[in-house]
């Protein structure tokens, strides 16, 4: 088996794992208000989104033709890789994107700050791409990438507010118990479509990434899969990576998001994942790589301000919006100095060398979190207004 061969494999997995990191960092996009509220009791809740967002990843490739020509460009009109690049600097350069994106999901998921994956892949492929002297398609990018990023989280707030004041408008004469009951069961059906939303749109980023490394090996082009779609075995792997993420839980995340930012009531929670799977769903036909995480929480704040006398921890916001804004430049350097260490080895060899480095550091992250564990048992523990990841008490954010 050659080294190109070999590297394109380390690609693959390493996409996957991105995808899988990505499933447990945004579960809490979508399930997170539905634990908050008990609409779903916290297992049910990863049970049916793991399920759901297997079923998105076979409804659209919009987003991942995206992927393949809005980000980088590494083939030309002929076919052939553009100058400068040959297949194994092509594949690295990739491969140095994912690094950097995974790396950030594991530091956020730790500190419990609900980033976008979305953003840490791109960010680390654009900083790889710089390194690696390929061409950034900075129009793509910011058409459908950094302006969506702007816009989205702020359009999802004003709809869930104005929508979290109807709810609550046309239901005040209902008694507070029988409301919460009744949307509740709404929940189930909001968090639902969300969750199939997460899948076709995130899902489909990978499958982009891993369509674009098999362009750089050679075994794709960018017409077969305008014209045929994308191999089945792209579209079954990277949903089920997503889905066992999905799984998992990404407890921490979802604390933030279910207990941090406001103190969620059904018809709150209702409203919320109503407008966050219109705004997602919405992008993902369009061919817009969006964020999630924006998209939700913005909602969840707006769900907030929509409700009278709801408390809105705009600390923990401030916090949330600050790691945004740095997640496309920090998974950028990653990337590139990913990039630098594994050309500068060169080949296999320095493909394998990033790759142990990337299994040393996450396990570390994953040991440091086990020393304040957040899981479905604790949750829904009440909220003591830290973040720092060493907090002692049980309720603690993580």
């Amino acid at each position: 088996m050659s080294a190109e061969v070999m590297i394109l494999i380390l690609v693959v997995v390493t996409a996957l794992g991105f995808d899988f990191t990505n499933g447990f960092h945004d579960t809490g996009n979508a399930m997170a208000t539905s634990i908050a509220t008990g609409a779903l009791k916290p297992k049910v809740a990863v049970a049916l989104s793991a399920i759901l967002n297997l079923v998105g990843a076979f409804l659209s490739v919009e987003v991942a033709a995206t992927i393949t020509k809005d980000v980088l460009t590494i083939q030309g009109p002929s076919g052939d890789l553009v100058p400068g690049l040959n297949p194994e600097s092509a594949m690295i350069i990739i491969f140095a994107g994912l690094v950097g994106g995974i790396l950030w999901n594991l530091l956020t998921w730790l500190l419990g700050l609900p980033s976008s994956s979305s953003h840490a892949l791109f960010g680390g492929l654009i900083g790889a791409g710089i390194a690696g002297a390929a061409t950034v398609n900075w129009a793509g990018i910011v058409g459908k990438i950094i302006v969506p990023a702007v816009l989205s989280p702020v359009i999802a707030g004003v709809v869930a507010a104005v929508g979290t004041w109807l709810v609550y408008r046309l239901t005040r004469t209902v008694h507070a118990r029988h409301r919460e009951t009744g949307f509740r069961w709404g929940q189930i059906g909001t968090a639902s479509l969300v969750s199939l939303a997460h899948g076709t749109g995130d899902a489909q980023k990978t499958m982009g990434v891993i369509a674009l490394a098999l362009i750089a090996h050679g075994t794709l082009t960018g017409d077969q899969i305008l014209t045929e779609g994308l191999p089945i075995w792209i579209i079954l792997t990277c949903g089920a990576a997503i889905a066992l993420g999905t799984y998992l839980g990404g407890w921490r995340i979802i604390r933030t998001l279910g207990k941090g930012l406001v103190e969620i009531e059904s018809p709150q929670g209702l409203a919320a994942e109503a407008s966050s799977a219109a705004i997602i769903l919405t992008s993902s036909s369009m061919g817009m790589a969006l964020s999630t995480t924006h998209v939700a929480t913005g909602s969840i704040l707006g769900s907030g301000v929509g409700r009278p006398g709801a408390q809105v921890r705009w600390g923990i916001a401030g916090r949330m919006v600050t790691a945004w804004l740095i997640t496309m430049p920090a998974a950028g350097v990653v990337g590139a100095l990913c990039f630098f260490l594994a050309h500068g080895i060169g080949g296999l060899a320095g493909a394998i060398t990033v790759f142990v480095l990337l299994l040393a550091a996450s396990a570390l992250m994953y040991l440091r979190s086990r020393r304040q564990k957040v899981d479905h048992h604790n949750v829904n523990a009440e909220w003591d207004g830290s973040l720092a990841p060493n907090a002692t008490s049980q309720g603690a954010a993580a």
